[in-house]
């Protein structure tokens, strides 16, 4: 076990690189989205796929498997993520694993000298973003937070629009998750029996199982629980439905809607914070249910020059706005831009909202090679790997300082839903003013030995 607060003793210079270089890797955490990181990855050039990390023996063994028959050659299993770090042969990792273990793992993974590529959102709280970001400035790694849209052409061509004037002035934008979530029920404590399967969200693709009554002789529950609070296995404590707790998860607002967060912030040109956040709503509807984060809930963000963007989550049955359930729209002084999350968009213009520019008649002007490398997560995969081989942290297309400031506005949204009141923020210290209880969410408590450290600089400039 590693010491509570410890670092690597040991940093693991990165290698040059040259076009033609191998990059190995490794992904940890393969129940959900990392098999996509899976089955993506190694598909790039001169990528091979070193090691896979997994908690649960079972789905490590079902993922093994499948790789080694679709890749053609077996990667090493691990169950403990610390044994890839160990391994100086792999040169970067990718993290699938539940929110709480972002932070905690992408610091373990630099400071061993790994390259990262960790899912959104960043960090399960707003102080452990902040120093995921000051271990890659620190440790001289490269982060890429899973903000895909970053690296898709076609958002990048009405983001283009967007701060070009296309629409006329913006200071008004949405953000939409209406995404059907079902009831996650409520289960006693202990081990599952034979033959049961882990009630899921509806519409969400990996319900696994039936389960045999030794399947948790081959999870190790202590590690998937981390830096949290041990408490005794509940299937509503484990694959998926950890999102709708708030001691893994963030509800909705930092599951699907960091995505839309970045894009919505992306297409304002805002870097700095919101001066105020209100945020409102509730878990409607489901009552004998083991969930605490909402299923509905509005947040609205106010910037200093009187710029408002209101991001929606609505997990209960509901309508599209304009064409869009899950995405965002922009409103400007000429027109508008309504976006799905695939990054499809299209402009209505003026006071009739005649059809103007869209994705499918307007080709990107990106210049920048980067973003040219293909659309949606494959492109995003690409970049990193990019990178990688660069070593240049510019090359990345959503470095972790960019992706933790788009995961900060969920962080602040649950924490105006918790206090239920209007905050008023610091940007240059990412806290709230006057406000203890508020300020007292912004870090966690932690669990020994999963403690992420405190690598903050005497003084930093944000």
């Amino acid at each position: 076990a590693v010491a509570a607060g410890s670092v690597f003793p040991t940093i693991i210079p990165s290698r040059a690189f040259g076009a033609a270089d191998r990059v190995n890797l490794a992904v940890i955490g393969v129940h959900g989205q990392g098999s996509s990181h899976l089955n993506s990855f190694p598909g790039l050039q001169d990528v091979r796929l070193h090691s896979i990390a997994d908690v649960d023996g079972n789905v490590l063994a079902r993922r093994g498997a499948e790789m080694t028959t679709k890749w053609g050659y077996a990667p090493k299993l691990v169950n403990d993520m610390r044994r890839i770090f160990d391994d100086p042969e792999v040169d970067a990792v990718t993290f699938a694993t539940p929110n709480h273990w972002h932070a905690l793992g992408t610091i373990w993974a630099v400071q061993a000298g790994k390259h990262v590529y960790v899912e959104k959102p960043a960090s399960h709280s707003i102080w452990e973003g902040r120093q995921m970001v000051n271990a890659a400035r620190k440790y001289n790694k490269l982060v890429q937070v899973g903000f895909q849209n970053r690296s898709r052409t076609n958002t990048t061509a009405a983001i283009k629009l967007l701060h070009a004037g296309g629409i006329g002035k913006v200071q008004f934008a949405r953000g939409l998750c209406h995404k059907m979530r079902g009831d996650i029920g409520r289960y006693p404590d202990g081990p599952m029996q034979a033959n049961e399967k882990v009630m899921l969200t509806v519409g969400n693709p990996n319900n696994d199982g039936p389960y045999t009554a030794d399947y948790l002789s081959r999870v190790n529950y202590d590690m998937w629980t981390g830096p949290r609070e041990l408490r005794p296995f509940n299937r509503n404590r484990f694959h998926y439905n950890w999102h709708w707790q708030w001691e893994y998860g963030n509800g909705d607002t930092g599951n699907q809607g960091p995505h839309q967060l970045d894009v919505g912030r992306w297409g304002l040109n805002k870097r700095d914070y919101p001066v105020k956040i209100s945020s409102k709503g509730g878990l409607y509807a489901y009552t004998n249910t083991a969930q605490t984060t909402p299923n509905t809930q509005t947040t609205l963000f106010e910037y200093e020059d009187g710029t408002l963007f209101e991001f929606s989550t609505r997990g209960l049955n509901t309508n599209p706005e304009g064409g869009v359930m899950i995405g965002n729209i922009w409103y400007g002084s000429e027109g508008r831009l309504e976006m799905d999350d695939g990054g499809n968009w299209k402009t209505f213009m003026g006071s009739k909202s005649e059809p103007g520019p869209n994705s499918a008649n307007i080709a990107s002007e990106a210049s920048d090679a980067r973003i040219t490398v293909g659309t949606g997560s494959s492109g995003h995969y690409q970049n990193f790997i990019d990178a990688v081989r660069t070593g240049k942290m510019s090359d990345l297309n959503c470095d972790i300082e960019e992706g933790h400031r788009s995961s900060v506005l969920a962080h602040m949204a649950n924490i105006s839903y918790l206090v239920d009141r209007e905050l008023r923020t610091d940007g240059k210290t990412e806290r709230f003013l006057n406000d203890a209880e508020a300020n007292g969410m912004i870090k966690e408590k932690y669990r020994a030995p999963y403690v992420v450290p405190d690598l903050s600089p005497a003084m930093t400039q944000r």
